[in-house]
């Protein structure tokens, strides 16, 4: 189980610490303040519900955590460590130097939103050993972390950082020239100068501003970025088109671009206030968890269409899978063809798995074993697929959120053009479902059924002559409502 130390456990520390833990890493947080164990359960709690909707393959096992009670202790045999300490040069340079004289070749990120790495590495024992891998809040859920080199770190060194950060389910920007801010912050703190001129200005309030942003672009953004979202506004055209339009405006007043209001007491007070007319009337924990619950649905919706963050999702959930030991033709025995874990959206009111997700389990199950016998997507998209023409459900017991189910095959006949499978979905080796399907060989541009390829039948064959050896398993062949042995 590889280590990372988490210098700092506030909000940035915390969600860090989430992500790792959440992905199988040990886990040393060290933080001198005496509210860090308590902010990080938050952070914990509001991770562990929101993470695992992402993904769809089970998450690994959980991780340990513990507190270290001195620096030195925390990054003892780390494999990677990340500094989340206060936005001061002066302390950076300070954990710096401490983290280096205990861990001088061990891997440092930076969680540094405005610092440049070169500016990090000052009078460093290793300055190479020293980046910046600034990311976003939340930690836990949004993939983008900015991975920021200078001169004094290896390529090779940095490929294998992004490399790391993948593993986790991040997105590792690579800023190939280092500058103050970096990328994303530059573009945020254009936005805050703006948005607090307009309030200032009394042109609009906190609120106001919101609205215009969730209601408008900011649904844009999240899912097309900036440059792609104005070449479609340039139409047929394209970009060039919309450069010619609105070029122009680059010239004009429109914004108030480097000009800052004074910072004073007044605009902390207006800004402030209004913030807290908007949303004094929740917690901040009810914020962060209405926050987590938006954005899983944003990024589900963008994995279903393989877009964006979403796409990032569905690679980590591949990578994933590669960790999960594949099938084996042990014929002799049911075949173990999925692993799956009870995520918060498969669960009803009462807190169990709902129906609809067993027949979910029972479908993820039923795909492993069509790709197993060579009946997958590629088949598919060769104009024959083995349909679904009857379903019988079995409830044997429940599955609960966070329960690790596996779904195994066991094949109860089949013939050139039929396959009558057995599926059992259980947990701890106990079965909660167990799901009687009948399947059909269908030609999908005639519409009807036909034999299977021979290469399909050469690796199906043998398992159902294999499995009529087993004992039928019990509540084969039942009828609705029939009475349980």
């Amino acid at each position: 189980m590889p280590k990372a130390a988490i210098i700092g456990g506030g909000v940035i520390g915390g969600g860090w610490a989430a992500r790792f833990l959440l992905n199988g890493w040990e886990v040393a947080v060290y933080d001198p303040d005496p509210n860090a164990e308590r902010t990080l359960a938050a952070v914990l709690n509001n991770a562990r519900a929101a993470l695992p909707a992402l993904s769809d393959v089970p998450m690994p096992p959980e991780g340990t955590l513990r507190f270290a009670a001195t620096l030195a202790e925390a990054v003892s045999g780390a494999d990677y460590i990340q500094e989340s300490t206060p936005e001061r040069l002066d302390l950076k340079h300070r954990v710096l130097a401490e983290v280096q004289a205990s861990a001088p070749d061990t891997p440092i990120g930076s969680s540094t939103s405005g610092y440049k790495p070169s500016q990090l590495q000052e009078n460093a024992r290793n300055p190479g050993a020293i980046f910046v891998a600034h990311p976003f809040n939340p930690v836990y859920l949004l993939p983008l972390v900015e991975i920021v080199p200078s001169a004094a770190n290896d390529a090779a060194g940095i490929a294998d950082i992004c490399a790391l950060m993948r593993d986790i389910g991040m997105f590792p920007l690579h800023v190939r020239k280092e500058i103050d801010a970096h990328i994303a912050d530059r573009f945020l703190e254009a936005v805050w100068r703006e948005a607090l001129w307009l309030v200032k200005d009394g042109v609009a309030t906190t609120e106001e501003i919101d609205e215009a942003i969730r209601m408008g672009f900011g649904l844009r953004w999240a899912q097309m970025g900036l440059f792609e979202t104005f070449r479609i506004a340039g139409g047929e055209a394209g970009m060039r088109h919309f450069l010619a339009q609105f070029g122009p405006c680059l010239t004009w007043p429109w914004t108030r671009l480097m000009d800052v209001p004074e910072f004073n007491d007044d605009l902390v007070n207006l800004i402030a206030g209004q913030s807290d007319d908007q949303s004094g009337h929740l917690s901040i924990r009810e914020l962060e968890r209405i926050r987590d619950a938006n954005l899983i649905g944003f990024l589900r919706v963008l994995k279903e269409r393989n877009w964006g963050a979403g796409r990032v999702l569905l690679e980590h959930d591949a990578r994933q899978r590669q960790t999960t030991p594949a099938p084996t033709p042990d014929t002799a025995a049911p075949m173990v063809m999925a692993q799956m874990q009870v995520l918060p959206g498969w669960i009803d009111y009462n807190g169990h798995m709902t129906e609809s997700r067993y027949l979910f389990a029972s479908s993820e199950t039923t795909d492993a074993f069509l790709r197993f016998i060579g009946a997958g997507l590629d088949y598919v998209q060769g104009g024959h697929s083995y349909y679904t023409a009857e379903t019988h459900i079995l409830h044997h017991g429940e599955a609960k959120l966070g329960h690790r189910l596996t779904g195994s095959v066991q094949v109860l006949g089949a013939d050139e053009k039929r396959l009558h499978l057995f599926i059992r979905i259980a947990r701890d080796g106990e079965t909660v479902a167990s799901v009687e399907q009948m399947l059909l060989h269908v030609d999908t541009a005639a519409g009807r059924t036909c034999p299977a390829a021979p290469a399909v039948l050469e690796r199906l064959m043998p398992i159902a002559k294999a499995h009529q050896t087993l004992p039928r398993p019990t509540g084969a062949g039942r009828h609705v409502g029939q009475r349980k042995d």
